[in-house]
């Protein structure tokens, strides 16, 4: 299956105009599109079917609750399939099943390990205060965060934990958040701040056959080895912002095949 991956576009702020890769049958929107929701009608009418995984900014001032139904109402309007802690099986061009397993995967913090996860959350906590959302009343600290990010993880694990049994051929995992230190943006290393972008989510990363994330303001493709199998392919297709110089060399329309 031939697929385009765009992310963390913040049209709310951005000048980007997305078009329809050439050949693509699928477009796969791994969150972070804009935080106003506004700019999801720029991809009414899209000639493939489109895959949405929500990304942090879709949360900005808003209830975490709330915003989940709101943005399942919104992509139900647009004819997209948003998937949140679901998997859908989709068949290609040639008839190739392919599972996509989709979740926001919140960052844990435990990127470095606990012994450092309290540092970790403390420099997360500059984040959550930008994006002022709140989880049943009370703001979502990063506590809340981790809390959500555990039940991500403990959903992904089962899901990935299931054999195809004939129901698929290959599996494609869409995270927002990135599953290794190996995404992370190389401006700021083994900061405290870099879990709050990556996951330690190496040990799942054998499972899926192609791993598709955003939130680092970058863009990563690279393998990992499997014993007896093609290796797991790692997308980042993000865009970033055009004032801090991260558009450059950017490839919106290129096609990632599964």
């Amino acid at each position: 299956m031939k697929l385009q991956l765009l992310s963390d576009l913040h049209l709310e702020t951005e000048a980007f105009d997305p078009q329809p890769a050439p050949g693509a049958e699928l477009l796969v929107l791994a969150g972070d599109i804009d935080a106003s929701w506004a700019g999801f009608e720029r991809f009414a009418g899209w000639p493939v079917p489109v895959l949405f995984v929500a990304g942090n900014h879709e949360f900005d001032g808003r209830d975490l609750g709330e915003a989940w139904a709101g943005l399942r109402a919104l992509c139900t309007r647009l004819g997209w399939q948003m998937l949140e802690r679901e998997s859908r099986v989709l068949n290609d061009r040639q008839g190739q099943r392919v599972r996509f397993v989709g979740t926001v995967r919140w960052s844990d913090f435990d990127l470095f390990g606990p012994e450092r996860r309290d540092v970790c959350m403390r420099a997360a906590a500059y984040f959550m205060k930008l994006m002022q959302t709140r989880r049943q009343g009370n703001p979502f600290d990063p506590e809340g965060v981790r809390q959500e990010a555990l039940a991500c993880r403990d959903w992904l694990a089962a899901e990935l934990q299931q054999s195809p049994l004939g129901r698929w051929d290959k599996t494609v995992v869409i995270t927002h958040f990135a599953p290794s230190f190996r995404s992370a943006d190389p401006r700021f290393g083994s900061q405290p701040g870099t879990a709050s972008f990556c996951n330690a989510d190496d040990d799942l990363l054998p499972r899926a056959d192609l791993w598709l994330h955003g939130h680092l303001h970058c863009r990563h493709d690279y393998t990992v080895q499997r014993m007896g199998r093609l290796p797991t392919r790692v997308v980042c297709q993000a865009r970033g912002l055009a004032k801090k110089g991260e558009t450059e060399g950017y490839e919106p329309c290129k096609i990632i095949e599964v």
